[in-house]
């Protein structure tokens, strides 16, 4: 596995429609749904930004990533037949654990409609036990950090207003 840094988008977006299906009775995608949209669409970041299958990964090392926590806003409702625009990335790892952000914005980016922060844990398939990342994945996971979004489990609402701020700046100077 050797990920090229040259031209690397560690912030990689994908534009989604948000289907009937995924809908509760206000028309408004459901709360559960985002973890899915969420989380599918950091598989496929992941496969077609990194050229990494995630099910090679764990082959290969006998391990996987496993959700242990979610940190979640609900900001906006994403409604039924909208293009929604999501954005996925890395912001922390250590010898066991990962982070990642996920934000939803509408399609023009003015406003965004969640944020999600996801840990996992690194978890042996052989043993069902938090286990260490090898080199070669910790060397993957250091290109392709954003090292810019600072993480600290409290500072989730910090982060939220960070990103509110930012778009109300970028808002009122178009």
């Amino acid at each position: 596995m050797q990920i090229t840094t040259d031209n690397l988008i560690k912030v990689p977006e994908s534009k989604l429609f948000v289907r009937f299906q995924d809908c509760d009775a206000f028309g408004h995608l459901n709360n559960v749904r985002y973890f899915d949209y969420f989380l599918n669409t950091r598989e496929e970041h992941t496969r077609h930004y990194y050229a990494l299958n995630l099910m090679e990964l764990s082959k290969k090392y006998k391990a996987n990533w496993v959700v242990t926590n979610h940190q979640i806003a609900y900001l906006r409702p994403a409604d039924l037949g909208e293009i929604i625009l999501i954005q996925t990335h890395l912001i922390q790892f250590d010898s066991t654990s990962i982070v990642i952000e996920a934000t939803m914005y509408n399609e023009d980016r003015t406003h965004l409609k969640s944020l999600l922060w996801s840990t996992l844990r690194y978890v042996s398939m052989l043993t069902g036990r938090s286990t260490n990342h090898s080199d070669e994945v910790l060397t993957m996971l250091a290109a392709i950090q954003v090292s810019e979004v600072e993480h600290r489990p409290e500072g989730f609402q910090n982060r939220l207003a960070e990103i509110n701020q930012t778009f109300k700046k970028s808002v009122s100077t178009q």
